[in-house]
C-alpha cells in the first residue's frame, strides 16, 4: 500500500511512502482487538479504592447499654457493620487489576487495528515537522488546512517531540503518542492517524519486522 506525503499545508510533496503489507493489510482478528483493548483499559485502573472495616473505625470499645432490659438486641459495640458510624461488610481493598496477555497477540491486534485503519483510508503521511515554539495555534492551522480540525486524530511521532507534544496537548480532538508507543486503544479510539513520514519506519520497527508465516491474522 502506497500513501501520499503531504506538506504542512496540505500539498502534495511528491513522495511516496510504502506500507508494509504484513503491518497494515492483514484480516484483522477482532478477538485480538478484544483481549488487548481489554487488558489496556484494566491496567489503567489504579485499585485504590478503600473502606474501613469493623477492626478499623474507631470507636466502639465500651459496651453501649445494659445487657438485659432494654428489649433490644445485646450488641456489644456501636461500630456494628448494622449501625451507622460502624465499619462495612466485605468493602473494597486496594488490589491490582492488571491483566496480562502474551506478546504475539498484543502485536496482531495492533496489526489488525492498523489494517482496519488502511481500509478505511484513514491514514495521512505528512513530512516531518517541529515547531519553533511552544503554540497550539500552529497544530490547529495544520489540522485544519488538512481537514481533521473536526475528526478525532492520533498524531504518531518519530520519537519524543516535547515542542510538538506540548503545542497539541490543548486541543480536543488530538491524541499525539510516539509511534513505537501507540496501542491498540490509542488507535482505534481516533478516526484518522496523522503519521510523520519517518514515523512510518519506527511504526514498522516497533513489531521487530520478524514475520515467520505465523502472525498474519489467522492466530
Amino acid at each position: 500500500m502506497e500513501l501520499k506525503v503531504l506538506t504542512k499545508e496540505g500539498v502534495e510533496t511528491g513522495e511516496m511512502v510504502v506500507l508494509s503489507p504484513d503491518i497494515f493489510e492483514i484480516q484483522p482478528n477482532d478477538h485480538a482487538i478484544y483481549l488487548d483493548v481489554r487488558s489496556y483499559m484494566a491496567n489503567q485502573r489504579q485499585g485504590t479504592h478503600k473502606v474501613k472495616a469493623r477492626a478499623e473505625v474507631r470507636g466502639g470499645g465500651r459496651k453501649p447499654f445494659r445487657q438485659k432490659g432494654t428489649g433490644g438486641a445485646r450488641r456489644g459495640s456501636s461500630r456494628s457493620p448494622v449501625l451507622v458510624g460502624g465499619g462495612s461488610i466485605f468493602g473494597p481493598k486496594p488490589h491490582d487489576y492488571v491483566v496480562d496477555i502474551n506478546k504475539k497477540v498484543k502485536r496482531l491486534a495492533r496489526k489488525s487495528a492498523l489494517s482496519y485503519k488502511a481500509k478505511e483510508n484513514a491514514i495521512v503521511v505528512i513530512e516531518d515537522f517541529t515547531p519553533t515554539e511552544i503554540k497550539t495555534k500552529v497544530i490547529a492551522n495544520i489540522l485544519k488546512v488538512l481537514g481533521l480540525a473536526e475528526k478525532k486524530t492520533l498524531m504518531l511521532t518519530a520519537g519524543k517531540n516535547d515542542v510538538l507534544y506540548k503545542s497539541g496537548r490543548n486541543i480536543e480532538r488530538l491524541n499525539i503518542v510516539e509511534a513505537n508507543k501507540a496501542a491498540t486503544y490509542h488507535i482505534l479510539d481516533s478516526r484518522v492517524l496523522l503519521v510523520q513520514k519517518s514515523a512510518v519506519k519506527l511504526l514498522e520497527q516497533s513489531f521487530g519486522m520478524v514475520e515467520n508465516g505465523n502472525d498474519n491474522g489467522k492466530a
